[in-house]
């Protein structure tokens, strides 16, 4: 496996992604490119692999292999680039782990982490425009309220924004220490790395718009694969887990699930499994990123 990140639920993704070993693919999420490493390894000269990943590091972990193409795009486009490609009657199968990398959250300087004292960036996309330090330096208390409320799902994110808003109007808020300090009120007692990771989680989501991304990459993915192609994906948190889970049931991310008139439900997409896949005991020891994890399988309809 990649050194730049572990692949969660591996063998379980990939077997149930590939049903034709000639078939085309594609990892929405390279990263690594260890899932990526996975699916050519289970397809024949004649298979192919279309990836996308919008961090340049990401893109340097390149696989030097003739079936694979490697876009250095935002996910969401995928039905744009399908269409480009010349597969209008659709492909396989679609593979996106959720999230972020071993390497985004292990590179100091990236900001992902509150393990490091490091300037607050959290970009996907490193020549995108506004970083956490940007949210956290201009959102007024509404709106930073509204971002912990939705995206962190935190109880106390009216305080929260409030001692962020009151701590910077002495200093900018500019590093991860400097966001600790400024919110360091709000920490429970216990447990404070679970609270600052949904701090981190909230910003995150904003910086990188994940949640608009994820909507048009559902919706994109949908049209992009022919009857009976597969839709794999990886979540690690209750929103993009949810979004997903009401895509498959319904065929929107808001959980309304709409009727013909002769009561079948109108959505592109069917459960292969009822329940998401979890990770086993002895993945979840090897990697604790696997704790969260949940495998989501569909097929088009």
């Amino acid at each position: 496996m990649s050194e730049y990140h572990n692949p969660v639920l591996f063998e379980e993704s990939i077997t149930a992604l590939i049903t034709n070993e000639s078939g085309i693919y594609t990892d929405a999420t390279f990263g690594g490119g260890g899932h990526t490493a996975g699916i050519l390894s289970r397809l024949s000269p004649d298979g192919r692999v279309i990836a996308f990943d919008r961090d340049s590091d990401a893109i340097a972990n390149r696989i030097d292999d003739p079936r694979l193409e490697l876009i250095h795009n935002n996910f969401r486009f995928i039905h744009n680039y399908i269409l480009y490609k010349g597969y209008s009657d659709g492909i396989d199968g679609i593979l996106a782990d959720l999230g972020v990398s071993s390497h985004q959250f292990d590179t100091a300087e990236r900001g992902f982490s509150f393990r490091y004292d490091a300037p607050l960036d959290m970009r996907m996309n490193t020549s995108s425009d506004i970083t956490a330090a940007d949210i956290l330096n201009t959102y007024d208390e509404i709106g930073l309220e509204k971002l912990f409320r939705l995206y962190g799902e935190l109880e106390n994110s009216r305080k929260l924004a409030g001692l962020i808003c009151r701590y910077r109007t002495e200093r900018a808020i500019s590093t991860t220490s400097d966001l600790r300090s400024a919110i360091e009120k709000a920490l429970p007692a216990y447990a404070d790395h679970k609270y600052l990771a949904k701090v981190y989680q909230s910003l995150r989501i904003e910086v990188n718009q994940e949640m608009k991304s994820l909507e048009k990459f559902l919706s994109g993915a949908a049209k992009s694969l022919h009857k009976g192609g597969r839709l794999v994906i990886i979540t690690y948190h209750s929103l993009e887990d949810r979004m997903v889970k009401n895509f498959i049931r319904g065929g929107n991310v808001d959980g309304t699930v709409m009727k013909d008139i002769y009561g079948n439900t109108e959505a592109p997409l069917k459960a292969v499994n009822r329940k998401p896949v979890l990770p086993k005991e002895d993945e979840i020891r090897n990697n604790t990123r696997a704790r969260s994890a949940k495998l989501r399988i569909a097929e088009k309809s």
